[in-house]
């Protein structure tokens, strides 16, 4: 089998699924870095799996009986059946907007003919769905790739589902006291993302919540790392982090902190739609509604949670957002992000069986809860001196 890693985002998201392939002597893996813009990252992690790690240009040559990517780029080049996956919650943008192209006319993103099709071919020989929704949106998108999905649910949602009961011990390993309140700060990439417009938000963090009774953590999407380098980064945000903002690094799991967190500022991304699973009351920082896809449950949390404002308090703000949490809302866009919850590693272990014609070992794929976090001090990016 091979593994196709495009970028860190997208390596992550086949993290999850490779216990799965675990304990069976009829298998051998390995790893490949495909070309993308954003690969800066996914080779440190595929190293730091420890396994056997083949060039593009061999990965290419070679036949394989199956390969699992979570992006399309090259995966045509590939000489085996490729298994697709999604790297993030659902299929929540549509494509770029081109000229011409009406809005209504606009793709959603990873489920268009651009993502699965070159010429008149669909290219992946199964296309993994995380909830039946997504059937009518590719009829819409592709529908000649329908006869290749399966809805298989999501793996990041069921082990988030499986960890949220170890949320304290989670906040006592990322270091939070007794009264401590965590604000986790999420942001996506590009123009559109919370982090285009940190310089607003980040400063009224440090003034206006008041220490130590509030701990502010920062999540920046891996592609921002990747695009600009991690000095970079580093360097844009070294007084806040001074300042006592811990800024994530994107080699760490993620997860954890948004379990711990009190309250979730977040942009249009999926690790807000995955927050909505924690019970912290949901700020939203940014909306790109011209790239929105509004039929999916990020659309639909837009509608639901509060969007921060520039003009009122921040400790205010808070307060609203948990005021007006309602348990029942946030359950209803959670159930949205996948269906038959719980149900990912059963069902995706089925079709890799399937595609390379073996019998499933004789035992339930457990979901395994996500590991303690480090704490937040040795969490955070190091500050350039």
């Amino acid at each position: 089998m091979l593994v196709i890693v495009h970028s860190e985002v997208y390596g992550k998201r086949l993290e999850d699924v490779l216990p799965l392939l675990e304990d069976d002597l009829r298998l051998q893996v390995a790893f490949t870095v495909a070309p993308h813009p954003f690969n800066d990252g996914a080779e440190r992690l595929v190293r730091r799996l420890g396994g056997l790690v083949l060039p593009w240009v061999q990965a290419v040559r070679e036949r394989f009986d199956l390969a699992l990517a979570a992006g399309s780029r090259g995966i045509e080049q590939v000489r085996a059946p490729v298994v697709l996956l999604s790297h993030g919650a659902r299929r929540m943008r549509l494509e770029r907007a081109v000229e011409g192209v009406l809005p209504a006319m606009r793709k959603v993103t990873g489920l268009s003919p651009r993502y699965l099709t070159r010429g008149n071919d669909v290219v992946p020989v199964s296309i993994a769905l995380a909830h039946d929704e997504e059937r009518d949106e590719l009829v819409r998108s592709c529908p000649q790739a329908l006869p290749r999905a399966e809805v298989v649910g999501d793996p990041c949602h069921d082990r988030i589902a499986v960890s949220l009961s170890s949320r304290g011990r989670y906040r006592a390993a990322l270091g939070l006291g007794e009264g401590e309140k965590l604000v986790l700060v999420t942001s996506a990439w590009g123009r559109n993302s919370a982090f285009s417009r940190l310089d607003g938000l980040l400063p009224r963090l440090m003034t206006e919540l008041p220490r130590p009774e509030y701990r502010v953590a920062v999540l920046v999407h891996p592609n921002v790392w990747a695009w600009h380098g991690k000095w970079q980064v580093r360097a844009w945000t070294a007084g806040w982090e001074r300042s006592g903002i811990t800024l994530l690094s994107p080699d760490q799991e993620w997860r954890p902190a948004l379990i711990a967190a009190d309250w979730i500022i977040g942009d249009y991304s999926s690790v807000t739609l995955y927050g909505t699973m924690t019970g912290a009351p949901v700020l939203l920082s940014r909306y790109p509604q011209e790239d929105a896809n509004l039929a999916s449950p990020g659309a639909a949390m837009a509608l639901t949670v509060p969007a921060l404002s520039a003009h009122h308090p921040l400790t205010e703000q808070l307060a609203y957002a948990a005021e007006e949490y309602r348990a029942e809302e946030y359950a209803a866009l959670a159930a949205r992000i996948c269906s038959g919850p719980g149900e990912f590693n059963r069902r995706f272990r089925r079709v890799i069986y399937r595609i390379l014609g073996l019998g499933e070992p004789a035992c339930r794929p457990e979901v395994r809860p996500l590991p303690l976090p480090p704490s937040l001090s040795a969490l955070a990016v190091a500050v350039p001196g």
